[in-house]
């Protein structure tokens, strides 16, 4: 036979045992559906022990019917054949048959690592590693690697030019998708770390280390499902574009129990969507504004009365604004704003009563003092604008007036940045740590009890507040409850100290799994950084891996991306690219006045060029610009600034005015303009067969010569 013939053969007997696969996946979704239905039609229920059973039984059912059709796509993609014959099936989930012998062996289990981590130097018993290549239910392809052809049968079929080949010559579209089938030795190793303490991984553009982090957070809840599932697990991304981009990898592996957050979105009841000016944002970012912030937590409330006058049978009381100040301060030592407020009634009371004298005053004791005073209706209202219940945001929002009193440490020109910013009501994705930090500082707004009438809580019964107080009835803040039992951190070398310290906060009782390439870097000061992420980490043992291999960047694509960072950023890790197309990046140089028209250009040959996707990568200030002018391309084209492309990949981009691209970006703690390099870096670095720059100069080119 041909080896076309051959290789349709192998198809079609691949597709006999996938067919059986997805019929037992159906019989056994079928059951979880009847188990739904089931549990849902129970209704009411006649007690409180039955309820709690139907809704765990909807509750499991639905989950399970939805890892299910999650892995429904390409369900089945490995195949072991081994020394002694038998044949092992590799898929996204596990599968058994009527009989409960397996039919395919869940990617994590133990019994399916020989997939990822025999060689053709050391084939452990694997004398074939097949990939099955599927579109739905179809097998469409396969591709054999054949590690062991000293013990192969001579009947052996080999086809294919290698799977991970294959993969890399397929076009992208907007998503991320799973690398199951394609995972190689050094990152298999990533996936299957140790549970315990901190799993960093690093390596240069294209190495695989978001999807790798992914796979170890499947991992990681296929190993203890107890412990990730039930404690969570958080995975954080630089921005709402790049969660949109990996948001199926995990469904698609079978696992929906994760929640992901970009920056923007860490905090609940906060969302973000826009950065700040560099200025702004590096000052936001800094771990100065922590002092800033402590001293927000502790002002009094903007238009806070200054005095309060109360006469009381024959004596004038009275607490000036020194009074009020030494009672503020001994309210917060040592505990929260917000949990403070319910001590605020007694404060005050006591020091009105220290001030009694009269014997007609002294009659009725501090009891019968305490109580004409709560239900005084002034007394009320003093103690509501004194000392009112505040949220984080309401605090945030005071940062201005409070930055243009004390200064904070920044200077003249990263207050006004500071300032500016601030002009608007809406948080910026830098804000957004901020607001954590003071929601952390002043605790949660106190609930409102419902049986205490028009009654401010802070004057409900004093008997009644020591004993709830006592008895810890009274919790006041949920910060405390943030803990997750995983942390999964992308793009990591672009935390801020300010984002290590929010991030921190969740993960401190959790394991962590850290990805980041130092070279990709956008925050200016790396010192400052690595303080704030120790201190989110104290204490815990870290285990360290690097991925080698770019397997996103054509070599011709890599090698100027790699010029870049030779030129600007020292001790760089830059990965080995495995491919070549012919393609060499194209530069255009044009007149200022013709850069919209000739990047518009440039999309469009792109298009023509690719079956994926494109972006168009454009300075901050060129994003309104370059959108409208590109309004009529097709869905598969992104208009993005630098930063918004990390993490991502396109078939195609186009790069307006690198020098600009370069320039947007702040100084570094020593000066050096090294930051905006890295932009230029990350940024040449997401293009996969395809890369065009245009620009009106060209000072970064003439940097690299």
């Amino acid at each position: 036979m041909s080896s076309e013939q051959v290789a349709q053969a192998e198809i079609a007997a691949e597709q006999a045992y996938v067919d059986t696969v997805y019929e037992r996946l159906d019989a056994s979704a079928a059951v979880a559906q009847s188990l739904v239905q089931e549990g849902l039609a129970r209704g009411h229920v006649g007690n409180e022990g039955g309820l709690v059973e139907r809704d765990a039984m909807v509750f499991q059912a639905t989950r399970r019917l939805s890892a299910l059709n999650a892995a429904h796509e390409g369900l089945v993609f490995g195949r072991l054949t081994m020394r002694d014959g038998e044949s092992r099936y590799i898929g996204r989930i596990g599968v058994r048959d009527a009989d409960r012998e397996i039919l395919l062996i869940d990617w994590r289990a133990p019994a399916a690592s020989l997939f990822y981590q025999a060689t053709a130097q050391e084939p452990a018993g694997v004398v074939r590693r097949r990939v099955l290549r599927s579109r739905g239910a179809t097998v469409i392809g396969v591709e054999d690697d054949l590690l062991d052809a000293e013990n192969a049968p001579d009947d052996l079929a080999v086809v294919g030019e290698g799977a991970l080949l294959a993969s890399l010559t397929r076009a992208r579209d907007s998503t991320m998708h799973s690398v199951v089938a394609t995972i190689q030795k050094e990152q298999d190793e990533a996936i299957r770390a140790p549970v315990r303490g901190v799993t960093t991984i690093g390596g240069g553009p294209g190495t695989g280390k978001t999807v790798v982090a992914l796979h170890r957070a499947a991992y990681l809840l296929y190993s203890d499902r107890r412990r990730f599932e039930s404690g969570g697990v958080l995975v954080v991304g630089p921005s709402s574009v790049f969660m949109s981009y990996i948001e199926r990898v995990l469904p698609s592996l079978g696992e929906t129990a994760v929640t992901l957050r970009s920056l923007g979105d860490v905090v609940d009841g906060v969302r973000a969507a826009h950065h700040d000016e560099p200025v702004a944002a590096a000052a936001k970012g800094s771990s100065r504004m922590v002092t800033l912030l402590a001293r927000a937590a502790a002002a009094p409330a903007p238009g806070a009365p200054t005095e309060f006058r109360y006469f009381y049978k024959d004596d004038v009381l009275r607490l000036d604004e020194r009074a009020l100040d030494r009672i503020r301060r001994q309210l917060l030592s040592g505990s929260k704003r917000n949990r403070a407020y319910v001590r605020v009634p007694v404060a005050l009371v006591d020091a009105l009563w220290s001030q009694v004298r009269g014997e007609r005053a002294l009659e009725k004791g501090r009891a019968g003092f305490a109580d004409t005073v709560a239900d005084d209706p002034r007394f009320v209202d003093f103690v509501e604008r004194w000392w009112p219940a505040v949220d984080a945001v309401e605090v945030w929002q005071t940062l201005p007036d409070l930055l243009q009193r004390y200064g904070g440490g920044f200077s003249g020109d990263e207050r006004r940045a500071l300032a500016a910013s601030w002009e608007s009501a809406v948080p910026s994705i830098e804000d957004v740590p901020l607001i954590d930090e003071l929601r952390y500082l002043i605790g949660e707004v106190p609930a409102q009890d419902d049986g205490d009438d028009d009654q401010p809580k802070q004057l409900m019964s004093f008997e009644r507040r020591e004993r709830e107080e006592r008895d810890g009835l009274r919790s006041t803040t949920s910060t405390e409850d943030d803990g997750y039992a995983h942390v999964l951190i992308d793009e990591a070398q672009d935390l801020s100290p300010m984002q290590w310290r929010m991030v921190g906060r969740r993960g401190r009782y959790a394991s962590w799994t850290i990805v980041g390439d130092q070279a990709q870097s956008s925050w200016p000061d790396a010192a400052e950084a690595a303080q704030a992420r120790a201190a989110a980490l104290e204490g815990k043992p870290e285990h360290a891996f690097r991925l080698s291999t770019n397997y996103r960047n054509s070599a011709e694509i890599y090698d100027l991306a790699a010029r870049v960072a030779d030129h600007a950023i020292p001790g760089a890790d830059l990965a080995d690219a495995v491919r070549r197309t012919g393609e060499e990046p194209q530069r255009v140089v044009v007149a200022p006045h013709e850069v919209v028209d000739r990047s518009v250009a440039a999309a469009k040959e792109l298009l023509d060029r690719v079956e994926g996707s494109v972006a168009v990568v454009v300075p901050r200030a060129r994003i309104a610009q370059l959108t409208a002018a590109l309004a009529d391309a097709p869905e598969r084209l992104r208009v993005l600034d630098g930063l918004d492309t990390k993490g991502l990949e396109f078939d195609g981009v186009v790069v307006v005015e690198p020098d600009e691209v370069v320039e947007e970006t702040p100084l570094d703690s020593d000066g050096v303009g090294a930051a905006g390099w890295r932009t230029l870096y990350v940024v040449l670095t997401r293009a996969t067969q395809l890369l065009t720059t245009v620009g009106s100069t060209e000072r970064w080119w003439a940097a690299l010569r």
